[in-house]
This record gives C-alpha cells, structure tokens and sequence, in this order.
C-alpha cells in the first residue's frame, strides 16, 4: 500500500456559485487536508479523503466569509469541516479517471461523482515521487441544508443553487510506514 499526501502549497480547493445568476462569485478554503492510499501505480481503486476547515473559507469579501460562515449557510461553529470519503475510483481512459464517493457539509451525507484528470507523476526535490490531479464537479447547495437565499427589489435570486467544485491537487508520496490493511 502507498500512502500520498495533498501538498498544500502546490494546491488550490475552490468553488464557483452564481450571483444574481448573472455573475460567478469564486471562493476557496486555505485549510485543508487530503490523502490517497493505492496499492496501484496508475491509482485505479484508490482511497481517497479529504476534508476542509469551514473557517478557512475566502471569497474576497470579509462580510461575504462571515455570512457563508454563519448558520445561514456552513455553520461553521456547528460543523466545522466539509468532508469526503471515496467508495470507487475507476480508470475511464488513460488520464481520465471517476471519482465517487461520500461528501458531507453539516453533517448531510451525499453521494457525488467527481470527473479526474490524471496529470502524471514526476520527481519533486526531495527525491519523492509527486502526482498531479485536477477534479471537477457539481453540487446542488440545497441538498446540504445551505438553504439561506434572498430576492432582489427586482425578484431576482441572490445566490444560485448549483456550485462547482475545482480541486487542483499535487499529492506528494508520504514516507510513512502504512499499516498493512
């Protein structure tokens, strides 16, 4: 089994939402944590996790991270993490990969599927090896209790209901000893 870790530094976890449905508000979280355990080199079948900290939460408007921290939507005193747990990673051609698996915000669990591209592998400084991954998906935020929207004057929604996930990761081989399964 070998064990890979998300590089932080080298890594980007964003979504997209509409405003007014006109325009698209980007927003990321700077807190996060990921790991894939493969006993494959071309990661077929792997275990995937990840989760971020709800705190850590940052759409270039202060009063913006407040509210989306607020129980109007994630809650974040309340349940401070959105997480994932894979169920299937299949191979659908040479870089293209589907991720399933577990997403839970407030404490609601649904399944999603991801689409992967496998951007390959290289040598990082240190010697180890680094593998490249970009993610994409969408979720429906009323699924997940971030039910809070408002009309304008004109009727318009405020926030949209769809949000797109993007997951730029740079997983780097772990030197730890995995524990045999």
């Amino acid at each position: 089994m070998k064990k890979w870790k998300i590089d932080t530094a080298h890594s980007e976890i964003k979504f997209k939402v509409k405003h007014l449905l006109v325009s698209t508000v980007t927003g990321q979280f700077n807190n996060f944590d990921g790991e894939i355990e493969t006993t494959s080199d071309n990661f077929e079948n792997a275990k995937v996790t990840f989760s971020a900290d709800v705190s850590s939460i940052y759409t270039k408007s202060e009063q913006r991270d407040t509210h989306l921290k607020s129980a109007d939507f994630f809650d974040a005193e309340k349940y401070p993490k959105i997480k994932f747990t894979s169920t299937d990673f299949k191979k659908i051609s040479d870089n293209e990969y589907k991720l399933t698996g577990d997403f839970t915000i407030r404490n609601t669990t649904k399944q999603i599927e991801l689409n992967v591209e496998y951007n390959g592998k290289a040598k990082g400084f240190d010697g180890l090896e680094v593998a490249g991954f970009e993610l994409t998906g969408k979720i429906n935020r009323f699924d997940y209790g971030l039910e809070w929207n408002a009309l304008t004057e004109a009727g318009s929604i405020v926030v949209g209901p769809d949000v797109k996930i993007e997951i730029f990761a740079e997983m780097k081989e772990s030197t730890e000893v995995s524990k045999a399964a």
